[in-house]
């Protein structure tokens, strides 16, 4: 029996012996934990050292308090006004307007508010403006375009091309632009659009012509049930129909209006593929 447990101790150490270098070896095949010593190296190498802040903080500093002195001192004052883009009547109301502006710093100007101030100007359909430092500030503006004189019984009104009323007149001022009628009831008020049926229709329909001289001086401008209609100088009723495609219908008329005979009473170009000339007024093509 001793000996017996002898010789089974002894195959257990000998099987234990076996097994040892097997363990070692999955031991020795299990990865290394990974170390973070790298990563945190490059970090701390790419965060700013705490001079670099210092430095950074400092000329932020300055660069504010260097804003805040031009907004509020004279460094940037605005001492020049320098008009461009209109006539001398149109920058005269403009200057006047933004005279409240000088003086005042070009950092701390509110644009927003300076074009809206101009525009409300009658005369001054767009604006835009430039601050040249140290002490200019420049603005140039496109006015409006005088198209027609509107009347409400003996009142004249200057209208731009957009139906806007940009000028009271005298009577019988600038009897070369058409008339625009309106009803004694129709109120009128400096630098509004005027409303479709109030002269804004008949005011937009020579937008066309602003840069394109119609070869015949137009004396009215009308609108009835939705038509249009100019009255030549000449007594010829120009008939445009429904106030659509009216560059085309113009475009039309011109060539036809200089070899009229001079008998005809009207020109209805309402179907611009059938215009029609013809001596009595009762007839129509409109469609």
């Amino acid at each position: 029996m001793c000996g017996r447990s002898d010789s089974d101790g002894g195959e257990l150490e000998a099987v234990a012996a076996k097994r040892r270098p097997g363990s070692r070896a999955r031991a020795a095949a299990l990865p290394a934990p990974a170390s973070h010593a790298p990563v945190a190296q490059a970090i701390a190498r790419a965060a700013p050292s705490g001079r670099s802040l210092l430095i950074g903080l400092t000329l932020l500093a300055l660069g504010l308090l260097a804003y805040a002195a031009a907004r509020q001192t004279s460094l940037f004052a605005i001492r020049r006004i320098e008009l461009a883009g209109a006539p001398p009547q149109v920058a005269a109301q403009v200057r006047r307007t933004v005279a409240g502006f000088r003086g005042s710093s070009l950092v701390a100007l509110d644009g927003a508010d300076l074009i809206r101030r101009i525009e409300d100007v009658p005369t001054v359909y767009a604006a835009r403006y430039d601050r040249a430092f140290p002490h200019t500030l420049r603005i140039v503006l496109r006015p409006e375009e005088p198209v027609a004189v509107l009347r409400r019984g003996l009142d004249s009104w200057l209208v731009s091309a957009r139906g806007r009323v940009v000028e009271r007149l005298r009577p019988r001022s600038l009897l070369g632009l058409p008339r625009v009628w309106v009803p004694a009831a129709t109120q009128v008020e400096l630098g509004q659009i005027l409303a479709p049926v109030s002269g804004g229709v008949a005011a937009r329909a020579l937008e066309p012509l602003v840069h394109a001289r119609f070869p015949a001086r137009i004396a009215t401008v009308t609108l009835a049930h939705d038509e249009l209609a100019f009255q030549l100088a000449s007594g010829v009723e120009l008939r445009l129909g429904r106030p659509e495609d009216l560059r085309l219908k113009l475009a039309i008329a011109r060539r036809i209006v200089t070899t009229l005979p001079s008998q005809t009473q009207y020109v209805d170009v309402s179907v611009p593929a059938r215009p029609v000339a013809g001596t009595n007024p009762q007839v129509s093509t409109g469609g």
